[in-house]
C-alpha cells in the first residue's frame, strides 16, 4: 500500500505533455485527403456506373480513381497494359484536379489553427503543431493509396511520389496555417538573409517588406494576366478550328457517357492549355512530342497526333503569320500591368486636390520592378513545370512548355515593358506637385479663427518648420504598408469639431485689483441722493451712451 507508483515511461510522458491540438490536426489532415479521394471515387463510379461497355469491374474503377488522385498531387503514374508490354510514363497533371487537394489543404491549415475571432478567445494552435499534423495526416492517407495502387495497370511512381506528394502537402496546409495567423511577413523576410548584403540593401532597403508586398501583388496582376491571354488565346484558336475541334470530339468516342467523359477531361485541362499559350505568346512556346517545337515563327506538331478538341488549337504547321504575331500582345499588356502597379505604390495620391506623396525615388522604383520581374519569372517558370510532362516514351516523351525558356522570357518581358510604363506612370502621378504646393490660395478659416491675410508676410522661420513636421509626417506614414497607415489616428480633433469654452476668471486677486473691483461695484451700484446732481449741465455735451432725464 504504501509502495510507490513506478514512473512514467518517456513515451507515455510524451503523450502526456502533447498539445492538444496535434490530434485535431492530424484529423484535418486525414478528413482533407479523404474528402479529395471520395470527390474523384464519387466521379468516376458515376462514369463506370453509366458506361454501356465497361473494361473492368468496380476494382478497376477504384484503381483508377486512386490513381488520378495521386496524378492530381503531381505525382507520375506508370501504365503498364501497353501492347508492347513496355511501361509508359504519364505525367501530364491537369491542373484543375491540382487545385481540389490544394484547397482542402489550405482550409485543414486553417481549422486545425484554431484561431478565435474573438479577443478574449484561446489562442491559436501553435503554427509548428497545427502545420505538422495536417500534413502527417495527409500523408498517411497518400502512402496507403499508394500502396493500393501499386499492383494496379496504373500504378505511381515511387520517385516521384516521395518529392511531389510531400512537397503539395507542406505547402498547402503552410499557406493555411500562415493565412489563419494573420499572414505574418517574418517567414517571407527570413528569406531574404539568403541574398548578399550589398544587394539586399540596393533592392529592398529599410522599407522591405513594402517592397517585397508591392512586387508580389505586381508579379500576381502580371501572371493573371498572362494566364487569361492565354485562354483568351486557346477560346480564339479553338473557333478558327471548330470544324476539327468537332471532329476530333466525335471520333473518339460514340456514347454519350464517354462524350461526357472526354468533355470534363478536356475542362480539367483547360488551365494547362492557358499556361501553354501564354507561353506560346512569351515566345518559347512548347512542344509537341520531343524535337517538335511551336512558337510564334514557326509550328512543327509531331505527326500522327491522338485527336483531341484542344489539340486542334495548335497552329497549323509551317511558318508563322502577322496572325500569330499578334498574340505578342498579351506579354506588352501584362508588362504594362506589373508597371504600372509599381508605380501606384511608388507614389500615392490620397485626393484630387492633395498633393501627390512620394513614397519612392525613381531609382528605388526600378529597383522594385526588377524584383517584379524575378517573382514573375518564378511564378511562370512553376507553372510551366507543373502544366507538361511525358505521355510516353520516344517522340511522347515531352509535352507542353520548357520551364526553363518560359520563366526567363516572363521576366524578360516584364522588366523591358514594366520599367519604363513604372517610371511614365510615377512622373504622371506627380503631375501638377508643384502647382499644388505653392498655389497662393487664402486658407479657409477654421472654427472661430479670422482668415489669413495673404498679403501679410510670414514668419519664414515658422513656415519651414511647419513644412518640415509635415514632411516628417509624411515619411512616417509612407513607410507603413497601406493598410497600417490608416490606422494613425490625430492627435487633437479637428478645428470643426472644438468647441471654444469662455475664459474663466483668475481665482487669486492682488490688492490692488480688489480694491479696484469694490469702488467699481459700489460706484455702479449706489444710486444719486443729489437731485441737482443728476441735471444736465448747460454746454455740456451728453455723455454717449446715458439716458436723458426728465
Amino acid at each position: 500500500m504504501t509502495a510507490r507508483r513506478p514512473s512514467l515511461t518517456p513515451l507515455s510522458t510524451r503523450l502526456r505533455d502533447r498539445s492538444p491540438g496535434l490530434s485535431a490536426s492530424l484529423l484535418n489532415g486525414v478528413v482533407a485527403a479523404g474528402l479529395g479521394l471520395g470527390a474523384l471515387t464519387v466521379l468516376v463510379l458515376g462514369l463506370w456506373i453509366s458506361s454501356p461497355y465497361p473494361d473492368s469491374g468496380p476494382g478497376g474503377a477504384l484503381h483508377i480513381a486512386a490513381a488520378l488522385w495521386l496524378l492530381a498531387h503531381g505525382v507520375e503514374l506508370v501504365r503498364t497494359d501497353t501492347l508492347s508490354g513496355a511501361p509508359l510514363p504519364v505525367g501530364v497533371t491537369p491542373l484543375l484536379l491540382l487545385a481540389l487537394p490544394a484547397w482542402l489543404l489550405y482550409r485543414a491549415g486553417r481549422y486545425a489553427t484554431d484561431a478565435s475571432g474573438e479577443p478574449d478567445g484561446p489562442p491559436p494552435v501553435p503554427v509548428r503543431t497545427a502545420w505538422l499534423g495536417v500534413v502527417l495526416g495527409y500523408l498517411t492517407v497518400g502512402t496507403a493509396v499508394a500502396l493500393y495502387c501499386s499492383g494496379a495497370e496504373l500504378r505511381p511512381s515511387w520517385g516521384w511520389l516521395t518529392v511531389s506528394l510531400p512537397l503539395v502537402a507542406a505547402a498547402g496546409a503552410g499557406a493555411g496555417v500562415w493565412s489563419a495567423h494573420g499572414c505574418p511577413p517574418e517567414p517571407l523576410l527570413i528569406v531574404l538573409k539568403a541574398v548578399p548584403g550589398p544587394v539586399r540593401r540596393l533592392v529592398f532597403g529599410a522599407d522591405a517588406r513594402a517592397r517585397v508586398d508591392t512586387a508580389v501583388r505586381a508579379a500576381g496582376a502580371s501572371t493573371a494576366v498572362l494566364v487569361g491571354g492565354g485562354a483568351l488565346l486557346v477560346a480564339v484558336s479553338t473557333v478558327w478550328h471548330g470544324e476539327v475541334a468537332r471532329a476530333s470530339f466525335l471520333q473518339l468516342t460514340e456514347g454519350w457517357t464517354g462524350r461526357f467523359a472526354v468533355l470534363l477531361l478536356g475542362m480539367a485541362l483547360v488551365p494547362n492549355a492557358s499556361v501553354w499559350a501564354a507561353s506560346y505568346a512569351l515566345g518559347p512556346g512548347f512542344v509537341l512530342g520531343a524535337g517538335h517545337p511551336v512558337h510564334p515563327l514557326a509550328s512543327d506538331p509531331a505527326p500522327l497526333l491522338p485527336p483531341f478538341p484542344l489539340l486542334a488549337a495548335v497552329p497549323d504547321a509551317g511558318p508563322g503569320t502577322r496572325l500569330n504575331w499578334a498574340a505578342a500582345l498579351v506579354p506588352v499588356v501584362a508588362g504594362a500591368v506589373a508597371g504600372w502597379f509599381v508605380a501606384r505604390a511608388a507614389v500615392r495620391r490620397r485626393g484630387h486636390r492633395e498633393p501627390p506623396r512620394v513614397r519612392w525615388s525613381a531609382v528605388r522604383t526600378t529597383g522594385v520592378t526588377l524584383l517584379t520581374a524575378v517573382v514573375c519569372t518564378l511564378l511562370l517558370a512553376l507553372l510551366a513545370a507543373l502544366s507538361g510532362g511525358p505521355l510516353g516514351v520516344g517522340a511522347l516523351s515531352r509535352f507542353g512548355p520548357l520551364w526553363w525558356q518560359t520563366g526567363p522570357a516572363a521576366g524578360a518581358w516584364t522588366a523591358l515593358l514594366g520599367l519604363p510604363t513604372a517610371l511614365v506612370v510615377r512622373a504622371w502621378r506627380l503631375r501638377g506637385a508643384g502647382a499644388l504646393r505653392t498655389a497662393a490660395e487664402p486658407e479657409k478659416p477654421r472654427g472661430g479663427q479670422k482668415p489669413k491675410d495673404p498679403g501679410k508676410p510670414k514668419d519664414s522661420a515658422k513656415a519651414d518648420a511647419k513644412a518640415k513636421r509635415a514632411e516628417d509626417k509624411a515619411k512616417r506614414e509612407d513607410s507603413l504598408p497601406d493598410e497600417d497607415a490608416y490606422d494613425i489616428l490625430p492627435a487633437e480633433p479637428p478645428a470643426e469639431l472644438r468647441i471654444e469654452l469662455p475664459a474663466e476668471a483668475p481665482t487669486t486677486e492682488t490688492g490692488k485689483d480688489r480694491e479696484t473691483s469694490k469702488a467699481t461695484e459700489t460706484t455702479d451700484s449706489a444710486e444719486p441722493t443729489d437731485p441737482a446732481a443728476t441735471k444736465e449741465t448747460p454746454g455740456t455735451p451728453e455723455a454717449p451712451g446715458t439716458a436723458e432725464n426728465p
